[in-house]
């Protein structure tokens, strides 16, 4: 009887450590970025043997760091004060610049992520759990020609294309983005400063677009 009473209490324990991560802070949910995509796919699945085949990428993150999962929300560096080139090194913008003691640095990995396709005015969808609120969305996508399924991503190698806010303190944010005329594969690179502090996440969201 005690051993069942404390592998309840274990459980409990555990389940509660998972709903508190889950409305705490935020991600892009749509189109979904690199550690919430692999987050909805395989949350419920992610012992799953037919991850490796059919999401190799969000197949080796889980390998690498399955809290990165768990903890979706909580990609983000703080006392960044704006100067997210002199925080973020080229090549660990979809880590955050490896934050986190590096939970998220398979997410910088270079490969054939699943991409969502979407037309080239798209809307981008802000999950905010917490309710921090916005300073600014800032939304890049990276240039015409870039090919993120074999080069790693750079600063250089984006572009500004919205800018939005503040924004106050509503659970999901959703703007209308163009993607101009981007054909193919793309990142849609987020930086969202958060109102409540000097608190940034930065996400990266793998996109097809289809010229329409």
């Amino acid at each position: 009887m005690r051993k069942t009473c404390a592998l309840v209490a274990v459980v409990i324990v555990a389940l509660a450590g998972t709903v508190g991560t889950a409305s705490a802070h935020g991600s892009v949910t749509d189109p979904p970025s690199r550690v919430y995509g692999c987050y909805e796919r395989w949350g419920e699945d992610h012992l799953s043997a037919e991850m490796a085949e059919r999401d190799p990428m969000c197949h080796q993150a889980w390998q690498a760091d399955p809290k990165a999962m768990w903890n979706w929300n909580g990609l983000y560096r703080n006392g960044v004060d704006g100067e997210h080139r002199g925080a973020i090194p080229d090549g660990q913008l979809c880590s955050g610049g490896r934050t986190q003691d590096g939970r998220y640095a398979a997410f910088d990995a270079v490969g054939e992520w699943k991409a969502a396709e979407r037309d080239n005015t798209f809307s981008v969808t802000v999950r905010d759990g917490a309710r921090h609120g916005a300073d600014y969305y800032r939304v890049y996508i990276t240039r015409p020609g870039f090919d993120p399924t074999i080069h790693p991503l750079t600063w250089k190698d984006l572009r500004v294309v919205r800018e939005v806010g503040p924004v106050g303190k509503v659970e999901n944010f959703t703007f209308e983005v163009n993607a101009g005329e981007r054909t193919g594969r793309h990142i849609v690179y987020t930086i969202w400063k958060a109102a409540h502090m000097d608190q940034t996440y930065y996400l990266c969201s793998d996109v097809r677009f289809t010229g329409e």
